[in-house]
């Protein structure tokens, strides 16, 4: 079963057992995949949704921080909630030590030797390990790494 197919399924199991959280959350995902179908005009892949979900889990992340520092404790919960929804549909994330351990690997692929080299490590590590790991996550692992 697709990604696509399992969350339409899981939104089908949420209207019925009235997890009106889940339900809401997993429409939102379904209609942002719906959008790039539709702007696009191509059929996602299960990469594709990953990514998708990839960046809702970072928009809620950006909006949990933005709502905790202005006390609204409210929508900080919606957006935690959903955030942990989305994050069951991705794939089990590296560890620090595992992420360390590609990153330093692809520092040798690429023979980084400063800080100034990160834009290369960068994009074989969203290559390789994109998935995997968030953006922020390897781009501070690779900065520890460097300097």
């Amino acid at each position: 079963m697709s990604l696509k197919e399992q969350i339409n399924t899981d939104i089908k199991t949420a209207m019925k057992e009235k997890e009106v959280v889940k339900r809401d959350a997993l429409r939102l995902l379904s209609s942002a995949m719906k959008q790039i179908e539709v702007d696009e005009r191509k059929e996602l892949s299960d990469e594709d949704i990953i990514k998708i979900i990839q960046k809702q889990v970072k928009q809620r992340n950006d909006s949990m921080t933005q709502y905790k520092e202005a006390g609204r404790d409210d929508l900080y919960d919606i957006e935690a909630a959903e955030a942990a929804i989305f994050e069951t549909y991705l794939p089990k994330q590296l560890s620090d030590e595992e992420l360390q351990a590609a990153i330093r690997t692809i520092i040798t692929e690429v023979n980084a030797v400063s800080l100034k080299d990160i834009g290369k490590i960068m994009g074989a590590a969203s290559k390789s390990i994109g998935a995997l790991a968030d953006g922020k996550r390897i781009n501070e692992c690779a900065k520890k790494l460097l300097s």
